[in-house]
């Protein structure tokens, strides 16, 4: 691969944008990670900063998981970054977006595939559930850490999948024209309850760690006491609401599709995370 290609990898040190940014890296490829304070600058905020980061790539991973609960990037906003970036030169695009079921505005969602997909380059959608590292690297350290998933999940079921996976589905996807126009829904091998992911979880690291399911009315209550403003408690009910009623209970096989090989099992995980002292310190609470 050559290494005078140059892919724009936006959200840059988030979980999959890291994790793509050095799957490129591997290959000979110049990843350029752009964040609001990396050293490329993008602010979805401010469209001043879009194009010195698009300048000289041929490819750009645009991160949306966000997409529906009122947080940045709006549809229209990828719809018009895509669009420079078409301008500019750029060949290739990957979407990371969300599944039915995934978002509180699947419609939004499903409005920034198409802005991708219809954009004059060619596009790739790639769908991904709940990602396994939300439990070592996000917001459910710290309920794993205390020993107590609390959530109004009730026996709801996700296709939970590794960022591993999606990362290395991305570059696939980045790197080959064969994806252009594809789009794809990652999972792993298994459908699990939150009850099951905190059971390997203790497997994994000898520590007790139980899942309770609460309402979504005791969900939102202890969420105030916590001081969470009110629009993200009532993102995550109206997201943990879908996940109760099993609208994310789908298996795919994309990501053997994409890579030849089957996705990587949470238990898996578990066991790699717990080796590597992801849950290994305490916090107070």
């Amino acid at each position: 691969m050559s290494t005078t290609q140059t892919v724009l990898v936006l959200g840059g040190t988030g979980k999959t944008g890291r994790r793509v940014a050095a799957g490129l890296e591997e290959r000979g490829v110049t990843a350029r990670a752009a964040s609001r304070s990396g050293a490329t600058r993008f602010d979805w905020a401010d469209r001043a900063t879009w194009g010195p980061a698009l300048d000289g790539a041929s490819a750009v991973y645009v991160v949306a998981p966000d997409l529906g609960t009122g947080l940045r990037p709006t549809a229209d906003e990828i719809d018009a970054l895509v669009g420079q970036a078409a301008a500019s030169g750029v060949r290739r695009a990957v979407l990371l977006s969300v599944p039915n079921g995934g978002a509180v505005d699947v419609d939004d969602a499903r409005a920034a595939e198409h802005a991708v997909l219809d954009a004059d380059l060619d596009g790739t959608i790639v769908r991904a559930h709940w990602f396994f590292q939300n439990f070592s690297e996000d917001f459910f350290r710290d309920p794993v850490m205390r020993g107590e998933l609390r959530l109004p999940t009730a026996q709801g079921r996700d296709g939970f999948i590794d960022a591993d996976d999606i990362a290395d589905v991305a570059v696939a996807a980045l790197l080959d024209a064969d994806h252009a126009g594809r789009v794809y829904e990652l999972t792993g091998p298994r459908l699990m309850t939150f009850g099951d992911t905190a059971a390997e979880i203790a497997r994994a690291t000898g520590r007790e760690l139980r899942y309770v399911p609460v309402s979504a009315d005791v969900f939102a209550q202890e969420g105030r006491d916590q001081g969470w403003p009110e629009e993200g408690i009532g993102s995550f009910a109206a997201l943990y609401a879908k996940l109760a009623h099993d609208e994310l209970a789908t298996l795919t096989d994309d990501v053997r599709t994409v890579l030849g090989r089957p996705p990587r099992d949470f238990a898996d995980y578990a066991r790699e995370a717990a080796a590597q002292g992801a849950w290994a310190d305490s916090v107070e609470g």
